[in-house]
């Protein structure tokens, strides 16, 4: 894999033999406490999809009017992810997730108090949706990838999944919540749920890098600096790419920037179009609230599974072939929804939610990967912040579109079709992004060395 993006420094004395007596390596407590964070963070955004259904019925608002809340909520993203990579590079996550924090549990609280649209774009919208930036896939993009380089995948897997793990818990709780004391209450609970397990973890344990504790990806020993560096540029495939100090300015002017955008933007306009509707669709199509609630979180729990297995996956065949697969599980999704409409088994429910968790969110454990393996080094946190602009502008538009597009044609046919093209275009954008030609994953480089060999020996006949 990828060599570390800065120098490794001479191993703290008050730190590294503290560390050192640890039984594993100190990146899997980082791990373990970006699971936790992103099980309740992510979920109390994603738990507007069963907040939306009893806000519909109280207020009588439109549907699309009603989730551009959600879609509101990632314009307001938009204008945090420039500035999330520089907070990240000079304070860290210790700082920077617990702003976030408070942020969600503020926009939770201050929307118990709606009244009209425009509230509820601010709470839920700005707050919650905006906030909640810091608390995801992006804020933890930021600085998990510095952590592991040869089982990258499998390490953001395995904390991306905390996702789906709190997504079972927490969504069947959170309805018979809804349905016993109001949405009102549960707004209450889920705010204060998320300072009591998400501050204390992140103010004591998180650290930006293993350099800043005298450590190394991946618990190499910082004795082993030769062989690990040499070890690291076997799969660096474009020396000159790789040699590049990446500054925003740089990255802005090559087309793979581009391509990664818009591969971004396409593949979570699909995730998060259907994760905000899905549940007021099964609904409508003859599920019951407490079947529609639970399919959501098992859409969640399934996504864990996938998300650790795609991750590992990737780590040993390339990142495009998982994010094909991911897109192609979206795709399947969009169809089984469709076809639920003139036959709403629970077969193609599980059929549906498989395709959905075990496949779709396999997206998440690839797409920090790949943008670490192409823009690594100094300036990694303010390229990646703007590249978060893509994916919160497809994440804003696919709720929004959604809604608007059922509002105007009464069905969600047009809307799904949609969500199907965008999902076959990412598969197109990140294979012209091509990281597999800048460098190849842990499971390539021998495959990788032994063309250079041949080369090598071509070149000598």
């Amino acid at each position: 894999m990828s060599a570390s993006p800065t120098p490794s420094p001479t191993p703290s004395p008050s730190s590294s033999p503290r560390l050192a007596r640890l039984p594993f390596f100190y990146g899997w407590v980082v791990i373990a406490v970006a699971f936790v964070t992103m099980g309740i963070g992510v979920n109390t955004r994603t738990a507007f999809s069963l907040l939306f259904p009893p806000i519909l019925a109280e207020f009588g608002w439109d549907r699309g009017r009603t989730a551009a809340a959600f879609s509101i909520g990632f314009i307001a993203a938009i204008t945090y992810s420039p500035a999330i990579g520089m907070f990240m590079d000079r304070w860290g996550p210790r700082l920077v997730i617990p702003f976030g924090a408070v942020l969600v549990s503020t926009g939770m609280i201050l929307a118990t108090f709606v009244t009209q649209p425009w509230h509820l774009d601010l709470t839920m919208g700005v707050l919650v949706g905006g906030g909640s930036i810091f608390l995801s896939y992006m804020g933890h993009s930021l600085f998990l990838p510095y952590w592991f380089v040869r089982r990258r995948g499998l390490a953001l897997g395995i904390a991306f999944s905390g996702v789906g793990a709190g997504s079972i818990i927490l969504f069947p709780w959170l309805q018979g919540l809804i349905t016993r004391v109001g949405w009102r209450q549960a707004c209450w609970v889920m705010a204060g749920l998320l300072l009591v397990t998400v501050l204390p973890p992140n103010l004591l344990l998180q650290r930006r890098r293993p350099e800043d504790l005298g450590l190394r990806p991946d618990g190499e020993s910082p004795s082993a600096s030769p062989l690990h560096a040499r070890i690291h540029m076997d799969n660096i495939v474009d020396h000159a790419w790789a040699a590049t100090d990446w500054t925003l300015a740089r990255a802005l002017r090559t087309m793979r920037f581009w391509w990664l955008f818009l591969a971004s933007a396409s593949c979570l306009y699909a995730w998060y179009a259907i994760q905000v509707h899905q549940t007021k669709y099964l609904g409508e199509i003859g599920f019951s609230p407490e079947v529609a609630a639970y399919a959501l979180g098992l859409v969640g729990l399934t996504g864990s599974v996938g998300q650790i297995a795609l991750g590992y996956l990737s780590d040993r065949i390339g990142r495009e072939w998982v994010w094909t697969i991911s897109a192609l599980g979206f795709v399947l999704c969009y169809v089984l929804l469709l076809m639920m409409r003139q036959s709403p088994t629970p077969v193609l429910l599980y059929l549906m939610i498989a395709a959905q968790g075990l496949l779709g969110y396999g997206f998440a454990s690839v797409s920090s990967a790949i943008m670490m393996e192409i823009f690594q080094g100094r300036h990694y946190g303010a390229i990646v912040g703007v590249l978060g602009i893509s994916g919160s502008l497809g994440a804003g538009l696919g709720p929004w579109v959604t809604g608007t597009l059922y509002d105007r044609t009464g069905s969600y046919t047009l809307a799904f079709c949609l969500a199907i093209a965008l999902s076959l275009f990412s598969i197109v954008c990140v294979w012209l992004a091509a990281p597999r030609k800048v460098r190849v994953v842990a499971g390539q480089v021998a495959r990788l060395q032994a063309q250079r060999r041949k080369q090598g020996q071509e070149q000598t006949a």
